[in-house]
């Protein structure tokens, strides 16, 4: 699905969709289970409410299910936003830069969770490699980027 095509989504609901996918569920159960209200209670920091995710599911059942099966791009970010979506879905812990006028998030990431990042953020951001170099625990290969608004 192209960039300008994909399913957007608001930067909450992904993060609830993330959240709960991180639990491990196959796409089939985290719709199933979204749409009957059959949702967990969220002991992490964000206390996630689900069930705003089942309102919008309900009011848009293809757009979340397309989202959820094909991917979806998030409509607008925010540098906190971009923060929060890569702890709860790539469940690392990135460096939240808050300087005036150079907010950004910094990060080590494989090509793929970079791939998987650029799918969904937002128009007006991007993601500049700092430095390259292999994983001591891993061995993968892993760059450290900064994401940052493309217009200071």
């Amino acid at each position: 699905m192209s960039a300008t095509s994909q399913t957007k989504l608001s930067q909450w609901d992904a993060l609830l969709v993330e959240s709960l996918r991180s639990l491990g569920w196959t796409n089939e159960e985290l719709i199933a289970r979204v749409r009957s209200g059959q949702l967990p209670v969220d002991e992490s920091p964000f206390q996630f409410k689900y069930e705003a995710l089942s309102a919008f599911a309900a009011e848009e059942p293809q757009t979340f299910e397309t989202a959820v099966k094909q991917g979806y791009q998030i409509k607008y970010n925010t540098v906190r936003g971009i923060h929060s979506w890569i702890r709860v879905a790539l469940g690392l812990e990135p460096e939240l830069l808050l300087e005036a006028g150079a907010e950004a998030v910094r990060v080590s990431l494989t090509a793929d969770e970079k791939a998987r990042l650029a799918s969904v953020l937002s128009f007006g951001w991007r993601i500049r490699e700092e430095e390259t170099g292999a994983s001591e625990e891993s061995g993968a290969e892993r760059g450290v980027y900064l994401i940052e608004p493309i217009q200071r």
